[in-house]
């Protein structure tokens, strides 16, 4: 039986629709009924039988839910149809316009009570402040939607877990990320809630943190279930999405062809959905692949389609991260001077909660540029904050690479204890690779 209000809010809705109408309670209860028991009802008095009710509601003219719940009829399914536009808005990169959708539309499942619609639409401005950076606000947003859900089956709850986790990879807190995918994972497999599209999401999401963190082992694991998942989801958007994130674990393994084929599937997916901004993700990541395969002219026109894409969308916090990638790829084609000067601009925009490994990446590459020009003082700043930086998000592979720059450049300016600090740190950090939260990696789904 579907919920209700309460027998003295029902009672009222039938009176004052039946007075609207201009019906007596003897016309409103025959044949099947008394005056007495519609006049005890309006009292609300007794709780009246679905029978009874579906009887009232044919004699008023309204749906039976809209007389039992207040709701008018087909309101949930329109509040469907209309998250549904919402979120086609997102994928274009309208991110902004999608998030006054979803807003009016929470507004109107909370005065209807429409528990489900409430978290889908919190969901969805989850992920508009991600595109636009507001990490805190999307991390608010995702757990307001678990929240809304309350016991429901963890699988429903898997796409705000997903956002909640990714929300804290992108404010470099990569051991926290990992955690909440791992437990997601575990508790997935151990209870045997075998959700193919759940399990995509969760092993999808936790390859790029782990990749920072050093954990190529784990994130080639990962990679390896998602792809065995894959075959069993129907929503192409998450397999892009799967295609994207592999893409990476097979670079580092240097399957560069294989990479460039993943990425390849996943811009053709995000070119029929019309996903614009995963589009301009899939132009990042290729840009990544040319960049580390030293195909440096193809990188940069890669790198500069998925920054000028992500710039037209206002997608803030990835269009810097973007930067960087590019910056690197122009100071390795002789241009430290244009590579300098898009560091600096986006170094305001990046920060230790906000892209802190791409934020260490930028004060990198402006030690490296500092170095060149032979201003070690200025390298040497650039270095240790990129060290910070990296030190808080646990990211041990790059870390352990800056700690030998750093190391380097301390002996060659005559300071050797203190380089051989810079060693022994980069050297803790190598000594554990795949380490990411307390115990060992996430089970394997029951394929």
């Amino acid at each position: 039986m579907a919920e209700r209000d309460d027998p003295g809010i029902i009672g009222r809705r039938v009176q004052n629709l039946r007075t609207e109408r201009g019906l007596t309670q003897k016309q409103l209860a025959e044949p099947a009924y008394t005056p007495a028991y519609i006049s005890t009802l309006e009292a609300g008095r007794v709780r009246a039988s679905e029978p009874a009710l579906r009887h009232i509601a044919e004699r008023l003219g309204v749906a039976y839910e809209e007389l039992a719940t207040g709701r008018p009829a087909h309101l949930a399914t329109d509040l469907r149809l209309r998250l549904t536009d919402a979120q086609r808005t997102l994928a274009t990169g309208e991110a902004e316009v999608a998030a006054e959708q979803y807003t009016a539309l929470l507004a109107e499942a909370d005065a209807h009570g429409l528990v489900a619609e409430q978290a889908a639409a919190l969901l969805g401005l989850g992920e508009c402040a991600l595109e636009t950076g507001d990490l805190e606000s999307a991390r608010t947003r995702f757990e307001q939607s678990e929240q809304r859900l309350g016991d429901a089956p963890l699988p429903l709850r898997v796409p705000a877990l997903r956002g909640r986790a990714v929300s804290h990879y992108l404010a470099g807190e990569l051991r926290y990320a990992c955690y909440l995918f791992e437990s997601s994972l575990d508790e997935l497999n151990r209870t045997g809630l075998h959700d193919p599209d759940a399990l995509l999401l969760l092993y999808t999401g936790i390859i790029a943190p782990y990749m920072d963190m050093g954990a190529h082992a784990r994130a080639a694991q990962a990679a390896e279930f998602a792809l065995a998942l894959a075959p069993q989801v129907g929503d192409p958007a998450l397999v892009a999405r799967m295609h994207r994130s592999v893409a990476r674990t097979l670079l580092a393994e240097g399957r560069t062809a294989e990479a460039d084929a993943s990425l390849a599937k996943a811009a053709e997916l995000y070119r029929q959905l019309q996903i614009r901004t995963e589009l301009a993700n899939c132009h990042w990541m290729r840009g990544y692949l040319y960049a580390q395969n030293g195909e440096l002219e193809r990188a940069e026109s890669e790198l500069r389609e998925a920054r000028a894409m992500l710039s037209a969308k206002r997608a803030a916090l990835y269009t810097s991260q973007v930067v960087v990638e590019l910056a690197d790829v122009l100071h390795r084609r002789g241009k430290s001077d244009e590579a300098a000067g898009l560091l600096r601009e986006v170094l305001g925009d990046l920060s230790s909660e906000r892209g802190a490994v791409h934020s260490a990446g930028a004060h990198r590459l402006l030690g490296i540029i500092a170095e060149d020009a032979r201003d070690t003082e200025a390298a040497e700043e650039h270095y240790v904050r990129a060290l910070s930086l990296l030190e808080r998000a646990g990211a041990a592979g790059d870390l352990a690479d800056l700690c030998r720059m750093l190391g380097d450049l301390l002996r060659r300016t005559g300071r050797v204890e203190a380089a051989l600090d810079a060693y022994r740190t980069g050297l803790g950090h190598r000594t554990a690779p795949g380490t990411t939260t307390l115990g060992p990696a996430p089970a394997q789904p029951p394929l």
